[in-house]
Formats: C-alpha cells, sequence, structure tokens
C-alpha cells in the first residue's frame, strides 16, 4: 500500500473494499497500532487517531483481526472476552456484564468457562468480536467479521454491532468482500486498486452506480452482480469414500461431536457442506481427509482411492494421502511448512520426487491460475488473508490427488479471484475428480453444490436449497 491519503470523521460508518491483496488488513492493523517495528516493514507519510500516533491510544480503537485464532488469548471463553477490558483499566464490576452482553450480542450461547479451544472456527470469530465490542471503543475496526459465520451469525453480528455503534456513536471501517451485507449500516465506501491507492470514495449507492465498471474490473464485489454459472453434474461417478453410522470428534478419549452419520462421496462430482456454525462441519472434513480417526461406525475407500492400501483413510501415511486425498484446513497457516510460497506448492512435489521439469511446470500453472505469480518468492505468512487461502489451495492441487476436502475454499476472495477458484475447481470435477468444500458461501453452492449435504443436529442429510 501506498500513496493513499484517507480522512474518516468522528461517527462516520466506512465499508473498505478492495481487491485480495490491497492492504486493506495492513491499513486496519496501522490504525489500530499493531503493525509492529520498524524490522517488519517500511512505512512513510503520517497515519493518526485522534491526532495521535495509534500505538499511542491503544485503546482507543479496537481490531477483530482477520484470523480469529490469532485473537484468542485465554483458554476460557469468558476469561477471553474480559481480557481487553482488564487491559483497559474497567473496573471488575462492570467487567462481567460487559462481557454477557457482548456474548449475547454476537449470539456465542456457551458457558463462560466454556475451552476456547473446543470452539468451531465461526464461534471463534464470534468470540474475538464479542472481546472488541465489550471494551466499547471509540473506532471499531472489522476485518471481514462475518466470512465463516451461518447466514444467521451473519445478521446476529451485524445487528450487534449496529447496536454498539447507535449506543456508543463509535466510528466504524469494516472490510468485507460481500459489500451486501454492511450496505444498510455503512454510508461511506472506500475502494482500494490493487496496489492499495484510492481508487473510489463516496456514498454506497453514488460509488456503485458511477463507478461500476471500474469496480468490477477491479474485481470488486456488487451488490446486485451475480457470478457466472457453471453446470451441473448429473450423473456422478463411484463413491470413493463411504460413510456408515460414522462419529466424529476431535478427541478419541472424549464423546463424539456428531455420530450415526451417512454419506458417499462420488467421483466426479463437487460435494457441498452446509450447515450452522458449531456442529462438527470442519471436524467431519478432517475425518474425511484421513487425518482424524472415526471414533465409531465406517469410514472406508474404495479400491479406485485406497489402490492397495487398507480402507481406512486415518491409516495412511502422509505421502500415502498426498497422491489420494487433499485437504485444505480452514486455517490455511496450519499447513505453511516452507520459506516462499513457490517452495510452499512444490512441498507435496518434492516429498514424491517428481521430476524437475514436470514440478516447475505444476508450480507455475498453479501460481498463474491463482494469481500468486507476483508473490512466488514471498513468505507465506506474509500474504494476505485471500492469497493465503489461494495457496493452500494450490498446494494441495500440485499433487493431483484424486479427491480434495477443502474447508471454506472462497474466504477472503475478491470477485475475480472467487471466478478463477471456482472454475479452476470445476474443471478438476470435469476431470472426474471428487470435491467436499465446507462452506457457508451461497455462491459456493449455487456453483459447485452439485450435491448438498446438510449437517445440523439432526444429522447429516441431502438437501435442495443452499441456507446454511
Amino acid at each position: 500500500m501506498s500513496g493513499l491519503d484517507l480522512a474518516v470523521e468522528p461517527g462516520e460508518r466506512v465499508l473498505l473494499l478492495g481487491p485480495s491483496g490491497a492492504g486493506k488488513s495492513t491499513l486496519l492493523a496501522a490504525l489500530a497500532g499493531v503493525v509492529g517495528g520498524d524490522e517488519e516493514g517500511e512505512h512513510q507519510g503520517e497515519l493518526s487517531v485522534d491526532g495521535a500516533a495509534p500505538e499511542t491510544v491503544r485503546g482507543r480503537a479496537g481490531l477483530v483481526l482477520q484470523d480469529p485464532d490469532a485473537q484468542a488469548v485465554l483458554p476460557r471463553v469468558g476469561d477471553d472476552v474480559a481480557f481487553g477490558c482488564e487491559n483497559l483499566g474497567v473496573p471488575r464490576e462492570e467487567i462481567w456484564p460487559r462481557v454477557s452482553a457482548a456474548l449475547d450480542a454476537v449470539g456465542l450461547d456457551v458457558p463462560l468457562s466454556h475451552p476456547t479451544a473446543r470452539l468451531s472456527g465461526g464461534e471463534r470469530q464470534r468470540l474475538a468480536i464479542a472481546g472488541v465490542l465489550a471494551m466499547r471503543p471509540g473506532l471499531l475496526l472489522l476485518d471481514e467479521p462475518t466470512a465463516n459465520l451461518d447466514p444467521a451469525g451473519v445478521t446476529e453480528v451485524r445487528e450487534a454491532v449496529g447496536r454498539a455503534l447507535e449506543r456508543s456513536g463509535a466510528t466504524l471501517i469494516v472490510v468485507e468482500h460481500r459489500v451486501s451485507t454492511w450496505l444498510e449500516l455503512v454510508d461511506r465506501v472506500v475502494v482500494l486498486d490493487e496496489e492499495g491507492r484510492m481508487l473510489a470514495d463516496g456514498r454506497p449507492e453514488h460509488v456503485f452506480a458511477a463507478q461500476r465498471s471500474t469496480l468490477e474490473a477491479a474485481g470488486v464485489w456488487l451488490p446486485d452482480v451475480a457470478v457466472p454459472s457453471s453446470p451441473r453434474v448429473v450423473a456422478a461417478g463411484p463413491a470413493l469414500l463411504a460413510a456408515r453410522a460414522l462419529a466424529v470428534g476431535r478427541d478419541r478419549r472424549g464423546p463424539a461431536v456428531r455420530s450415526g452419520l451417512d454419506a458417499e462421496v462420488p467421483a466426479a462430482a463437487s460435494t457441498v457442506v452446509i450447515g450452522p456454525n458449531g456442529v462438527g462441519k470442519t471436524t467431519l472434513a478432517l475425518t474425511l481427509g484421513g487425518l482424524l480417526a472415526p471414533l465409531g461406525g465406517v469410514l472406508a475407500a474404495s479400491d479406485q482411492l485406497a489402490r492397495g492400501l487398507v480402507p481406512a483413510p486415518h491409516r495412511w501415511r502422509s505421502t500415502q494421502l498426498l497422491t489420494r486425498i487433499g485437504t485444505v484446513f480452514q486455517e490455511p497457516e496450519h499447513s505453511f511448512v516452507a520459506r516462499t510460497v513457490r517452495d510452499e506448492i512444490a512441498v507435496g512435489l518434492v516429498a514424491l520426487k517428481t521430476p524437475r521439469a514436470e514440478l516447475d511446470s505444476r508450480c507455475d500453472e498453479l501460481l498463474e491460475r491463482l494469481r500468486l505469480a507476483r508473490l512466488a518468492k514471498a513468505n507465506p505468512f506474509s500474504l494476505s488473508g485471500g492469497e493465503k487461502r489461494r495457496l493452500s489451495v494450490a498446494a494441495v492441487l500440485a499433487a493431483r490427488p484424486p479427491l480434495l476436502v477443502l474447508d471454506e475454499p472462497t474466504f477472503g476472495q475478491d470477485r475475480t479471484t472467487w471466478i478463477e477458484l471456482v472454475r479452476l475447481l470445476r474443471e478438476l470435477v470435469t476431470a472426474g475428480s471428487a470435491i467436499v468444500s465446507i462452506s457457508h458461501d451461497e455462491e459456493l453452492v449455487q456453483a459447485l453444490g452439485d450435491r448438498v449435504l446438510r449437517l445440523d443436529a439432526a444429522g447429516l442429510r441431502h438437501v435442495d436449497g443452499v441456507a446454511a
């Protein structure tokens, strides 16, 4: 990001848009005074909050990070939400009413003593927002706060933020790729280009009407522009995985998160799993990917997938999984092991002793297709959230496994990168691959939902709709 001139007045509600990698998250971190020291980057120009350097007025701004895992600091939910208030010196008798009110506002209905480590990704997102709301900051900075939430959660969070703003008069800057969620709450839209420079600024209705073609070319999501549709698979191939009375959970010594699950994963078809936050979708995905052992029932791979191995995927070695099942984690950082983007894509290929020419060809293709070529030498941890997601997908695709298990694959994508990613996945299905996606993205369900399964308290069942 460079050369940005931006003034936000007290009480304004700003929706900050721009393509993946434009620097939106960096700007929010800078406003919160948490961008790190001089050794972590370079900066020019001036930045102030209430006329002072942001790092000198910490507590004035409350930041919800793009990665909620990076914001949880204490092992229990209540203590984690109270942490910010305690650091601001809020009187003890006032802290716990704030904690309870914030948890109620975001719809996180768990005991105060509930372990933060046992929350789902969407629940951790609600936890992070609750912690910031409890602090009652004058400047509220939200970085894709609803990206991994179910539709009910999106509504709860937006309404909770609206109530907090009405009560406090705080200023809001929210980064979100999907604009429709926040349009009724904001009064200004600021759009950055790929280099982090100002592309558009003004009232939402004016920006979207007057600069429609410019924004669409820049990859900005527009509130009334649909993504291209793709043909659905009518006749899927044979089942690669079959679950019967399957029970799943993170702890082999603890109770199952869900049990009695029956499902098949067919070749040459895309299956999308939807459902509310906290019901075990990610745990199911990790089990299907062979990374967690079933707690009960049976999960068996077909001969076509197992290729001479035992049918239980959790008993396969990592190199055996590489060429059979590729898993993209909900948190992309959990899979990064290399020092550069290009090396990260090549990790599996190196482990498989792929010839150099083929390795280079596959890496080059994925870098171009997923718009990561200019970042080939960058450290994976330095990327934006959307770039990290595309890298995690590329690293799995490099080994060309016949089955892909993807947890929130479109998180953090602008319209251009979303379309390219979905197009690439559809090509894989057309070529015979099986894909299982965990998602709250209704456009993804429409584009890749050849089969839609809903997981909730009642179990796992086929559905026709896309309401998650």
